[in-house]
């Protein structure tokens, strides 16, 4: 008989069927993720919580659903994909256009919000690729 443990330890291994995706797939899934998340948020208030979890499970994602050589994509992204994202949300939602001052003050601002969820995602996401990289 197999019980639900069994089940569910089958999925969390294997969670997509085939090799995984390869490093633009990963590019694009944690960049649509954060774009999402950071959109949501921003329409609301501004952004901070969500966007924050949005990253570290952009982090987490890349390295568990991507193939075996993408570890490196998924660390570097989310960063770059938040920078874009928040530029890109800036310009058109925030309604400031791309005035430096305006874009300067809300670049701080928000980075200074989702700072710890980035930070410590990175650390882990960076400790993890180097571990793996030191098994093979």
């Amino acid at each position: 008989m197999s019980t639900m443990a069994s089940k569910l330890e089958g999925k969390i291994n294997n969670p997509i069927k085939g090799p995984g995706l390869k490093a633009p797939g990963v590019v694009l899934l944690q960049f649509l993720l954060i774009l999402f998340f950071e959109t949501f948020e921003y329409s609301i208030t501004k952004v901070g919580f969500f966007t924050g979890i949005a990253i570290v499970v952009a982090f987490a994602g890349g390295l568990i659903l991507g193939r075996a050589g993408t570890s490196f994509a998924a660390v570097v992204t989310p960063p770059l994909a938040f920078l874009v994202a928040t530029l890109f949300l800036i310009a058109t939602i925030g309604g400031g256009g791309f005035s430096i001052s305006h874009l300067g003050l809300d670049l701080v601002s928000t980075l200074g919000a989702v700072a710890p969820f980035m930070v410590t995602a990175a650390i882990v996401s960076w400790g993890y690729y180097f571990l793996a990289g030191r098994k093979k």
